[in-house]
């Protein structure tokens, strides 16, 4: 099952859930959608928010609070948290992913359809790559990362 974003003619944002995306592309052209709000039957598929998937374990709670200041931000202007925190991001991202390199638009099908081995990773796609693979089903983000001469 797949849950795809959709917008009417008249600008109704809501959820469509199909078998799949060529599912959602069939119902599309034989005009079997339509908005809930007004009945248009002009719908398009639009963005959806990003989603990473960083492994096959199910995640932990939100906290019910945010988190406290740590002695590293005291005296810090939010500007400078923020880098912090992206940077402790990029770390997890970085530590925590394995790199497949070019080997990312296939390596995430295998993960996906379980010709492979759950895991985290992380690999570069072309933005076509990166389309194809959204169209499927298969939940991939982009990130940016600086080159690696500017991580260290």
């Amino acid at each position: 099952m797949i849950v795809f974003d959709l917008l009417c003619g008249a600008g109704h944002r809501f959820e469509g859930w199909f078998g799949s995306a060529a599912d959602f592309v069939s119902q599309q052209e034989r005009k079997l959608l339509a908005c809930p709000s007004c009945g248009s039957a002009h719908v398009k598929r639009v963005p959806s928010a990003t989603r990473a998937n960083l492994g096959a374990v199910a995640p932990k709670p939100l906290p019910a609070k945010p988190p406290a200041k740590t002695p590293d931000m005291e005296g810090k202007d939010p500007f400078a948290i923020a880098q912090m925190l992206y940077s402790r991001m990029l770390d997890d991202l970085l530590t925590k992913t394995e790199d497949v390199g070019r080997e990312f638009p296939s390596e995430a099908r295998n993960i996906f359809y379980e010709r492979s081995p759950g895991r985290a990773i992380r690999g570069q796609a072309t933005e076509q790559e990166h389309q194809e693979l959204v169209d499927e089903g298969i939940p991939v983000a982009r990130f940016p990362v600086p080159p690696k001469e500017e991580l260290n």
